[in-house]
């Protein structure tokens, strides 16, 4: 590479760029690409947000801070109405035990939903909610030679050493 040819990276590039794309109580990162960026909220994994940034009509390989105000609305929209855009069968809150709503629920609010059913379940004593009291494994996983929480009791060999210098 030459003197004379220009680098890639102006400062003029960044300064169109924004850093944090908020959508809900989420900050986003707006140098990652939008499909990456929409992976780090709760809720939303590598097949939601490539199905996100289709029916916004967005270029999922685009940086998300450099999208044009209008796409980012478009984006926010569909994240915020998601079961809107997809199936039933794919949101992840279908037929709530409470209000028989199906949602597609995200960021804090499914950390908060979350609780709330395992609370459920040690409450009505439901064996996931046993488990879940005893601090075992929940869902099928061997417990013989895994998941043990007490501390490990193994042979002391300094206490055995003593015990012969006594004798």
């Amino acid at each position: 590479m030459s003197a004379e040819e220009p680098q890639d990276s102006s400062p003029e590039e960044g300064e169109d760029l924004r850093y944090f794309i908020r959508i809900g109580q989420t900050d986003l990162d707006g140098t990652k690409t939008v499909e990456r960026s929409l992976t780090d909220m709760k809720g939303i994994g590598k097949r939601t947000a490539r199905i996100i940034a289709d029916a916004a009509d967005v270029d999922r390989t685009a940086l998300f801070g450099k999208l044009p105000e209008d796409e980012i609305d478009s984006v926010v929209d569909v994240v915020q109405n998601f079961e809107d855009h997809v199936p039933e069968w794919m949101v992840n809150r279908q037929r709530d035990f409470y209000s028989g709503e199906t949602a597609h629920i995200t960021g804090s609010d499914l950390e908060e939903k979350r609780r709330h059913d395992i609370n459920r379940m040690k409450m009505v004593s439901s064996y996931k909610g046993v488990r879940h009291q005893r601090g075992q494994k929940v869902r099928g996983q061997r417990t013989k030679s895994t998941g043990r929480t007490e501390g490990t009791i193994g042979v002391n060999v300094e206490e055995i050493k003593e015990a012969q210098a006594e004798e």
